[in-house]
């Protein structure tokens, strides 16, 4: 029997939080991020053979979907997880300047 794998949604990074509210929204990404790591972990470290299913939206159904394309999509999200919390982070700093 084959694990499912890769729960990632690309949707789940484009939450729109209010910028006063940026620590909250800080620790959310930053675990949204350590979950992504451990994601990317995961399918780097498969072996070619092993299938990997991706789960529809909003469901519990799951589709076998192409490792190195699931790969390569939580590689994208993690990035963009990672510039989003930058930008957060940049943000701070220029408020404490000021």
């Amino acid at each position: 029997m084959e694990m499912p794998s890769s729960r990632a949604h690309p949707e789940d990074s484009a939450e729109l939080v209010p910028s006063d509210n940026s620590t909250p929204h800080k620790e959310e990404l930053n675990s949204k991020i350590k979950e992504q790591k451990i994601v990317v972990d995961e399918l780097s470290n498969l072996k070619k053979n092993r299938k990997v299913y991706k789960q529809q939206q909003n469901s519990n159904i799951f589709f076998l979907a192409d490792r190195t394309e699931m790969l390569s999509e939580s590689k994208n999200i993690l990035d963009e997880l990672k510039k989003e919390y930058q930008e957060i982070e940049n943000l701070e700093k220029t408020k404490i300047k000021k």
